[in-house]
């Protein structure tokens, strides 16, 4: 795995997780001891990674979308993101669609809850409507990508079980490849393999398998930066579809941390407003 192999779509310890920006705020693994079972150690690297990325309160960023079909061609989608902390409960997060103009004001709102299962909702200018993301509609794609609905929750550390499995390299890095298994009986996967860095604890590749254990997709980032001395962000996150040979690379630019966001700013209401 090279530099190409992110608490938000880096997304809090792996997946859209993405959400997301939550993935790369990783830091410092744990000591492993002969005492802890791959299980304790598994579930000490989740809790620790999410403990360091605590307290960003809230950020902004700007993303490019590029879909891909197996013949290599492309289409273009600009996007605004918004994330805001939330003190005992999942994090808030809002994304919303720019260009083209067919899809333009589209904007997806996803409350992620600790345990319960996170409320998602669609605006659909066009109908002037925004339409709840249902259980059994969180696998389907969002607008088209690789990336699901479910892939643009926040996810808990509480959401998981987990099992530290091995530490391999990962180019010129040392990895902890880590095995998390849904606690949703609902998800559509049955579990997911992830690799941090065992320095920084960045989230470098996740596969995810689906209901049937094939391996279904690979989400794979580059580009890390870090902000505020901090909070490691990527720049770029390719979430490549074994089934179809369809991808989607996401692109984030112009971070910024500590924006005039609220509650309100996450609203239904405020989802009928975007603009």
């Amino acid at each position: 795995m090279t530099d190409r192999c992110c608490r938000c779509f880096t997304v809090r310890a792996t997946a859209l997780f993405v959400l997301f920006p939550a993935l790369a705020g990783m830091v410092a693994s744990p000591a492993l001891t002969q005492e802890s079972s791959p299980e304790e150690t598994g579930l000490a690297i989740a809790r620790e990674a999410n403990a360091r990325n605590d307290g960003f309160g809230n950020l902004t960023a700007s993303m490019t979308m590029v879909l891909r079909n197996r013949q290599g061609q492309e289409s273009r989608r600009q996007m605004r993101f918004k994330v805001l902390e939330v003190e005992g409960d999942g994090d808030k997060s809002l994304f919303v669609f720019d260009q083209p103009r067919d899809v333009q004001g589209t904007a997806l709102l996803t409350h992620s809850h600790l345990t319960a299962q996170d409320d998602q909702w669609l605006y659909l200018p066009a109908l002037k409507r925004v339409k709840r993301i249902s259980s059994s509609t969180r696998s389907g794609s969002f607008m088209g990508s690789e990336f699901s609905y479910e892939d643009m929750s926040n996810p808990e550390v509480e959401k998981y079980t987990y099992r530290y499995l091995r530490n391999e390299r990962c180019g010129e890095l040392v990895c902890s490849v880590n095995e998390q298994v849904p606690v949703d009986r609902k998800s559509s996967y049955s579990r997911q393999l992830v690799w941090q860095d065992t320095d920084q604890l960045r989230t470098w590749m996740v596969h995810y398998y689906d209901r049937k254990d094939s391996h279904l997709k690979t989400l794979t980032f580059a580009g890390y930066r870090q902000y505020l001395d901090r909070y490691w962000r990527a720049g770029e996150m390719t979430m490549e579809n074994h089934l179809t040979g369809k991808s989607t690379v996401l692109s984030w630019t112009d971070y910024e941390f500590g924006a005039d966001l609220g509650a309100s700013d996450f609203s239904q209401t405020a989802l009928r407003r975007v603009r």
